[in-house]
């Protein structure tokens, strides 16, 4: 069975008591290190008003990682498209592929990533909030990026070109994200890579797959379906560490599963409190369905357990989320468990 390549999905976590300076400034050290261990992405995610989520605005950090790194592709897992004029993505993207040339990968999403009121806000000022225009505004993005740019054809007859950057010698490599059928069906009939969200759910998983690749249509931007898949991992020297490690990001995922008011992640010991405590999101049932698909032990094991699943689907690429908590003795300035994770699973 073949070693499948790694990459690193990061919403930049806030655990209790940390800034978040200290939490992006955990993640970069993650993302060089990353970048040492031979991973091939390091995405960073689009999520708002959050209270354990500093991955707020996906190319700000993507530009600090790609100054931090030297080899390892940077990208967004993704950009939430319905949040932006589409012109802004393609120009954020340009500069960034001009700052670090052939390393860029631009995610979209359709989701808002953000509750009803902070989906207002982010669309008040009449954006991309249009999401039946979706499948027009990601290719629209693709051309922009391009040296050629795109061409605005008027109702009058009249044409406008529109480029991202002025001179443009390449171009971020476009991926469609979803969880849907519909995502997978958009991929494919537009030619774009793919990357199903199984750390966020994994239903469905093998049917998006199949209508993707199935439904694959060749186009100037690949020639044949290309796809990874996503998962949460938690690895440690033992499987009890582990699984200890797993505690707080599990309680948080039940909270959100439930409805629960949201709060900053949680230490190892504040989340095995309130197991004890038999709290509102202790129960094992609501535990062990927050944690459904996800890869939790000791290294050796957890590699082992990802190649079966990259070669049960037809893979050749996982992207991680490391979702190691800390304990309340681990200083606040770094992550050792979500380093730790890295660091075996590269072996």
């Amino acid at each position: 069975m073949s070693t499948p390549a790694l990459s690193v999905l990061d919403l930049v976590p806030v655990r209790t008591g940390q800034t978040s300076a200290e939490a992006v400034g955990t993640s970069l050290a993650l993302a060089q290190r990353a970048d040492e261990l031979g991973y091939r992405r390091y995405w960073f995610a689009e999520h708002h008003n959050m209270p354990a989520v500093a991955s707020t605005t996906p190319p700000v950090l993507i530009a600090a990682a790609a100054a931090r790194t030297r080899r390892i592709r940077v990208g967004s897992g993704g950009v939430m498209l319905p949040n932006h004029a589409p012109l802004i993505v393609a120009e954020q993207f340009a500069a960034l592929e001009a700052i670090a040339p052939g390393r860029i990968d631009l995610g979209i999403g359709r989701a808002p990533g953000s509750d009803p009121v902070i989906t207002q806000l982010l669309r008040q000022s009449g954006t991309a909030g249009d999401v039946e225009r979706f499948p027009s505004h990601v290719q629209d993005i693709a051309l922009m990026m391009q040296r050629d740019g795109a061409t605005v054809r008027f109702t009058s007859g009249g044409e406008y070109s529109v480029r991202a950057t002025p001179a443009a010698s390449g171009a971020a490599e476009v991926w469609l994200l979803g969880s849907s059928d519909y995502s997978a069906q958009l991929a494919a009939s537009l030619g774009l890579p793919y990357v199903f969200a199984n750390h966020f759910s994994g239903h469905g998983l093998q049917r998006a797959l199949d209508l993707y690749r199935s439904g694959f249509k060749a186009s100037e931007w690949l020639d044949a379906p290309q796809t990874f898949l996503t998962a949460n991992v938690v690895t440690a020297p033992t499987v009890e560490e582990a699984e200890a490690r797993a505690l707080p990001q599990l309680r948080a995922m039940a909270r959100i599963r439930s409805g629960r008011p949201l709060t900053p992640l949680e230490t190892v010991e504040q989340a095995q409190q309130g197991v004890r405590d038999a709290d509102e999101v202790g129960s094992r049932e609501q535990l062990d369905a927050a944690g459904a698909g996800w890869f939790v032990g000791a290294g050796p094991d957890v590699r082992a357990s990802l190649a079966a699943f990259a070669a049960e689907h037809g893979v050749d690429e996982i992207m991680v989320s490391p979702v190691a908590g800390s304990f309340a003795s681990e200083p606040t300035d770094a992550a050792p468990g979500r380093l730790q994770t890295l660091e075996l699973l590269a072996g």
